[in-house]
């Protein structure tokens, strides 16, 4: 990995530790706090919040007929989704044990804390736990897979990649043959010796 590329990633964490940081101080400015799973509001925040609920009878009567006929549909998907999440947990269990490499925590991605909101209804706050556990899904089965790659094919596609993972920028370059094993061996070498599970960025 050439050295401009290595301070372009270092760039790039930097700058989203300080956002991490900038949406924290925002989130304290509407006064909740997390006590280890659990969301607080202030009492003034949260009594505010049960006057804005609307109600499930009215909720639904506002919804339009193609939002409710497509529901069905969505929430059949929470059939594979779930099955797909069973398999991530087993295949990284077996397969990254083996490969030597840190397992992902899937808690760092899989995040269900919005129905704690009173302003939401029953619907709402389950339609919440739905998207949040779909997309925490998906988000895990990047990085579960984006280390695989990492491990067994660490090099870039000829073609441009939209919005690809955090490890590609380090994989080899496409068509670069010199030393190809031990560019391979180092890439895999970074990744067992990354600190944290839920590190995202190739050293």
């Amino acid at each position: 990995m050439s050295e401009r590329i290595q301070d372009l990633l270092k760039q790039i964490s930097e700058l989203e530790a300080q956002l991490r940081t900038a949406v924290h101080e925002q989130e304290e400015k509407i006064s909740y706090r997390l006590e280890g799973t659990r969301v607080r509001f202030d009492d003034a925040v949260s009594d505010a919040h049960r006057r804005l609920k609307t109600g499930v009878l009215s909720w639904l009567a506002r919804s339009s007929a193609r939002n409710i006929a497509s529901a069905p549909f969505i929430y059949s998907m929470i059939v594979p989704i779930a099955l797909f999440d069973l398999s991530l947990s087993l295949y990284q269990a077996v397969c990254f044990r083996l490969y030597g490499i840190p397992r992902v925590r899937r808690a760092d991605f899989v995040v269900i804390d919005r129905h704690h909101l009173g302003y939401l209804n029953a619907i709402e706050k389950l339609n919440c736990v739905y998207c949040g556990y779909g997309n925490g899904v998906i988000s895990y089965a990047r990085e579960v897979i984006s280390r695989t790659e990492q491990y067994w094919c660490p090099i870039k596609h000829a073609r441009k990649v939209i919005d690809a993972h955090p490890r590609y920028a380090a994989f080899i370059p496409y068509g670069d043959a010199s030393e190809h094993p031990l560019k391979v061996k180092d890439l895999r070498n970074s990744l067992r010796e990354e600190e944290s599970p839920d590190t995202t960025t190739v050293r």
